[in-house]
């Protein structure tokens, strides 16, 4: 079946229409000066993720005011590479409900994926004010894992993609105080124990403090209960060395998702334990791949970005 005749029949015309002119307006430009266009769907994804749109669409239409139907909106439109657009629906949210800690926490999100560092900054830091006296909660997932339970919380990922955002401009000091606040809101599962320990542990090794970084790796065991974190149990792993950079790496038959989290931690380690050209050409693989919101191929671009602008400068 051509799942694509019966899209129109969902009211998502105007989705049709955004996606035909989708090579040529690019959503974001790599830190490398590449336009980066929306990925192509198979038709199953195509049906499931614009009628989930539609969806969205019909509930933002029937209640403007709603915080969550706005929110809900610009999620399902970032699902769909729409990011420019979610940016605009999440912007015309905060103007509306300027002090909604959750708007910043999804734009910020999208700025990061548009590599837009400092206005993901801006507003991950608004976000982290107007949760300092609220008590956390389990954010819903738009993409569930199999077992369809929501891992992971408001202020977790608040401060998680703070961390992110400093740690792909190169500031890993401001990335390794944002990383250690989320830590404090990611004990309540081992998914969340993981991401954020993956992310401080490489974090304190670019700020040459090996031994705090062991240290975050002692909770790190082989059995534990991970739902969707699976690579990042394994990079941990690695680093505990109790798997090998070899026994993660099967560059042929990874998809680009899981190449570009594994490879960014594998390519960051090798850089950390001083093998420059290995991780380079790690890091190169990762961004000839085509999944350019993953940030681990945001990372590599920013690697990758950093060496050539070293490089000009000299």
């Amino acid at each position: 079946m051509n799942y694509r005749r019966l899209i129109p029949s969902l009211g998502i015309c105007l989705f049709l229409s955004t996606l035909s002119r989708a090579q040529d307006q690019p959503e974001a430009t790599s830190l490398l000066g590449q336009p980066l266009h929306r990925i192509p769907f198979s038709d199953e994804e195509l049906i499931k993720l614009s009628a989930n749109l539609a969806q969205a669409r019909a509930d933002y239409q029937s209640d403007t005011l709603d915080a969550n139907n706005i929110i809900w909106l610009g999620r399902r439109l970032a699902y769909l590479w729409c990011y420019r657009e979610a940016i605009a629906v999440f912007s015309d949210g905060i103007k509306k409900f300027p002090e909604n800690p959750r708007l910043y926490r999804h734009r910020g999100h999208r700025y990061i994926t548009v590599r837009e560092f400092d206005n993901a900054i801006a507003d991950l830091e608004r976000a982290t004010q107007l949760i300092a006296n609220l008590p956390d909660e389990i954010e819903p997932d738009g993409a569930p894992n199999k077992h369809n339970i929501p891992r992971s919380t408001l202020h977790s990922n608040i401060w998680y993609h703070l961390g992110l955002a400093h740690y792909l401009k190169g500031d890993f000091e401001k990335a390794q105080t944002a990383f250690s606040a989320c830590m404090k809101f990611s004990k309540i599962n081992d998914d969340m124990l993981t991401a954020a320990s993956h992310w401080l542990y490489m974090t304190l090794r670019r700020l040459g403090r090996q031994q705090d970084a062991e240290k975050i790796l002692e909770p790190i065991r082989d059995q534990m209960e991970i739902l969707e974190n699976a690579d990042y149990h394994r990079l941990l792993l690695m680093y505990k060395s109790a798997l090998s950079p070899e026994a993660l790496m099967d560059i042929d038959a990874a998809d680009d998702l899981k190449l570009s989290t594994i490879g960014y931690g594998v390519g960051n380690w090798y850089l950390c334990n001083g093998q420059t050209e290995k991780a380079q050409e790690i890091f190169e693989k990762i961004i000839a791949t085509k999944y350019w919101s993953a940030f681990g191929y945001i990372a590599a671009e920013s690697e990758l970005a950093r060496t050539k602008n070293s490089r000009d400068t000299k």
